[in-house]
């Protein structure tokens, strides 16, 4: 019974402990939260210094690191699971070709370079290889939550960013392989067939998890729902992400690679937002403690002894990585300004580093020293992963040296705006529409069909080959760039429309075609309301909110179903633009029915066709008497084809007209009567539901 005792104490001690460590971890984490919210800073950049503050090389505050690591690996799960949900099959296929040809310059130039550096300073190639390996890798985790954040997965660099990622992980087999091979621990020829098979295998893995989740997950869902319980629900996302996470994990995967695909499995199905919502609260405090994990590497002690040598590495991975990134992007034919936001997001060395790092070191392998050149290069790796967020709110403002680019922009044939094409290369008197999406496609229909000549601008490659296949002026060209606006003669040009996603680049836009042609009219599209102000005074001369237009048309279709009447519907809609922006276009309000208005509700609308014979046959409404017999109107009258409103009560009706009642049910029903008989039924004079018809003569 006393050892019983001592055990259950024992447990409740270590439970008290877990508890206490995850406590100290999230108040570190809120609180550091504040300080970042008030300094206007990233919310990832507080996680992470939380972390060094309450690690073991900190101020020592967590006991039991392990547990919280754990957790934190579940938060990249979700995390990568949410990203997925929100990249839909359709939209990762965009992707390929910066994917395989992207990461293979990405993860190939930096690797060269590591090892080449790491010769010269001396370290034996079975270190530097190992070391490159982890060096290439980039932070999944970090770099895709400010993507999402920020809304840029889907711009050019984003789109370049994560190809190079997803790559990245996929590399983390074969560079695993390869350690035991530097070690001393296989030939080369074995580890080849090995790396061969074992990418084969996590191939088929991934093949036919993806084709039994889409025949398997929407049915399994459906039945799950039927069940109408939300924890049921959560439980199966939950069972569903860790499950297919699993399966590429034990093919030879990430884990994190397998919850990004189990969210593209899902993204299609119908269950795919209620997902993302159900997962999101649970996602974002996992995630949180993952990068307080990070955190807690960094091991200040290092920077403090060797702070020359442990700043010297970092500004070696930041901008050596930087920098071969945005040679890697811009080989892929991304203009300047996009490649920089690329590199810049792609120079902090990642999560699977460490793992690369970590595995290198261990026995019996023992390919790195953790005390001497490892623990340097984990410090200073740790802080460019503090510096990430801050670099990618900002990249930007340090894109804007990307002029010193264009040399190699032309080298590599990046502004292809340059090219000829026939037909279009005197343009003049047109209007240039930057970005070709959904509302860029809109304006180029309607300019064409009022033959207003035009030209396209866009970022895409594969959007603006898609278009010049279909006749359609467009050009691959960075709109920041003077000399591509000077290619799209934007001194001749009647208008520019700026429909781009990029805040940062509309800005630059203005700012370069207000010093080329500075009194064309631009008319500039804007995500949020408070953006227009700052589009103003760059020099746009129409602003149009997306946020303000869809709240304007919330707020109209709000009131209509309140059944506000529309003379206060107009004012109120008045009011909001006169307090925020003024439109060109007519307010519109939802056609609304009977049905919607209350106590209109009850009554009917009904037609009736005039026969010849029929008693109202040659007669007139007035001759009828009909509003006053029946108490129904005639509010329209369809004749040969035409509807007339409003009839003429004086007009005698003919074979074949059309009368349209208004009325309760029981005055339709009298007012067809009388037409057809001229009978209207009395209201029960005694009583007991008898109906009198008397005839109308």
């Amino acid at each position: 019974m006393t050892t019983l005792m001592e055990t259950l104490a024992v447990s409740e001690l270590g439970q008290f402990a877990f508890l206490k460590d995850i406590g100290i971890v999230l108040g570190a984490g809120v609180i550091a939260s504040l300080l970042m919210a008030g300094l206007r800073l990233p919310a990832v950049t507080g996680l992470l210094v939380a972390g060094a503050i309450c690690g073991p090389f900190g101020l020592e505050l967590v006991g039991d690191i392990h547990t919280i690591d754990t957790l934190a690996e579940v938060g990249v799960v979700l995390l990568l699971f949410t990203i997925g949900l929100e990249f839909p099959l359709s939209r990762f296929l965009k992707i390929g070709k910066p994917l395989l040809i992207g990461g293979t310059l990405q993860v190939g130039l930096t690797s060269a370079a590591t090892i080449g550096i790491a010769l010269a300073l001396g370290l034996p190639f079975e270190t530097a290889v190992p070391v490159a390996f982890a060096i290439s890798l980039s932070s999944t985790a970090i770099v895709l939550r400010g993507l999402s954040d920020r809304g840029e997965i889907d711009a050019p660099h984003g789109r370049f960013i994560v190809g190079s990622l997803l790559f990245q992980d996929l590399c983390v087999i074969p560079m695993m392989l390869t350690l035991p091979v530097l070690a001393g621990g296989g030939t080369p020829g074995e580890v080849l067939k090995q790396t061969g098979i074992s990418l084969g295998l996590a191939a088929l893995a991934v093949i036919v998890t993806y084709v039994l989740s889409r025949a398997v997950l929407p049915y399994l869902l459906a039945r799950v729902d039927k069940t109408r319980s939300r924890e049921s629900f959560v439980l199966a996302i939950l069972a569903i992400c860790i499950g297919i996470a699993l399966a590429t994990g034990y093919a030879g995967l990430s884990l994190a690679l397998g919850a990004f695909l189990a969210g593209v499995v899902l993204a299609d199905s119908p269950f795919a937002n209620r997902a993302l919502t159900e997962v999101m609260s649970l996602r974002d405090l996992l995630t949180g403690l993952f990068f307080i994990s990070l955190g807690m590497m960094f091991d200040i002690r290092a920077v403090i002894e060797h702070p020359l040598l442990v700043g010297g590495i970092f500004f070696a991975i930041f901008l050596g990585k930087a920098i071969l990134a945005t040679i890697a992007a811009l080989f892929m034919r991304f203009p300047a300004r996009a490649a920089v936001i690329a590199g810049l997001g792609l120079a902090q060395m990642g999560e699977f580093g460490f793992v690369v790092m970590n595995t290198a070191a261990r026995e019996p392998l023992h390919l790195i020293d953790m005390a001497g050149e490892g623990r340097w290069i984990t410090a200073a790796a740790i802080l460019t992963m503090f510096v990430t967020p801050l670099v990618i709110r900002f990249s930007p403002h340090l894109a804007a040296g990307a002029r010193l680019l264009r040399p190699l922009e032309k080298l590599l044939g990046v502004q292809a705006i340059d090219e000829e094409v026939t037909g279009h290369d005197e343009t003049t008197d047109h209007v240039i529409v930057a970005g070709y999406g959904v509302s860029g496609r809109m304006i180029v229909n309607a300019l064409k069909a009022v033959s207003i000549p035009y030209v396209i601008m866009e970022m895409n490659a594969e959007t603006v080959r898609a278009a010049r296949s279909d006749g359609e002026p467009a050009y691959y060209a960075d709109v920041t760039s003077e000399e591509a606006l000077e290619h799209a003669h934007v001194k001749q040009a009647r208008a520019f429309v700026l429909t781009i996603n990029d805040p940062g680049a509309a800005q630059r836009t203005l700012d370069t075609i207000r010093r080329v042609a500075p009194d064309l009219p631009i008319v500039v599209r804007a995500r949020y309301h408070g953006e227009g102000l700052s589009l103003k005074a760059l020099g746009a001369t129409e602003v149009v909110s997306g946020e303000l237009e869809s709240s304007v048309e919330i707020l109209a279709r709000v009131l209509r179903l309140m059944n506000v009447p529309r003379n206060i519907i107009d004012r109120e809609l008045t009011l909001v633009r006169q307090n925020t922006q003024l439109s060109a276009r007519r307010a519109t309000v939802p056609r609304g029915t009977l049905g919607d208005m209350g106590p209109l509700g009850e009554l009917k609308v009904e037609s009736y066709q005039v026969t010849e014979g029929e008693y109202a046959d040659g007669k007139s409404l007035a001759d009828l008497h009909l509003r006053s017999k029946t108490g129904a109107s005639v509010i329209a009258v369809s004749r040969a084809g035409k509807v007339i409103d409003n009839p003429d009560p004086k007009t005698p009706h003919k074979a074949g007209d059309v009368l349209y009642l208004l009325g309760s049910l029981q005055q339709v029903r009298d007012a067809m009567s009388l037409l057809d008989s001229g009978t209207v039924p009395e209201n029960d004079p005694v009583g007991d539901g008898t109906r009198i018809w008397k005839r109308d003569d």
